[in-house]
């Protein structure tokens, strides 16, 4: 079992009004030079809202959510930091409630 550590909030917030993608990308070119493996993942509509201990969170964050999700923890806590208007958690998975952290619920056409 792994723990996975996120930010969340809404899914507008994180992809359209900050500029999140520069970041990644400064993040994983960071990665690739260290040769470390990429240990975080932007997901739409994070399945593991939908696990029971998760209902508190769900209600505050404007749907649909979009997380960024790490094994990283000052990674995360670095994130928080810069885009201040987040939720951040943490979970375990796999479990009954969350069998897979970077399952989502957004629709692909």
């Amino acid at each position: 079992m792994q723990t996975y550590y996120y930010v969340l909030a809404s899914q507008h917030f994180l992809v359209e009004e900050e500029p999140l993608d520069e970041v990644l990308k400064e993040r994983t070119r960071h990665y690739h030079e260290q040769e470390k493996e990429i240990d975080f993942w932007l997901v739409k509509q994070p399945a593991f809202l939908e696990a029971p201990q998760k209902v508190e969170e769900k209600k505050r964050c404007p749907q649909p959510a979009a997380a960024i999700i790490s094994t990283n923890p000052q990674f995360i806590t670095w994130l928080k930091l810069r885009l201040e208007y987040v939720i951040t958690g943490e979970f375990s998975a796999p479990t009954e409630t969350i069998p897979d952290a970077l399952a989502s619920l957004a629709t692909v056409f």
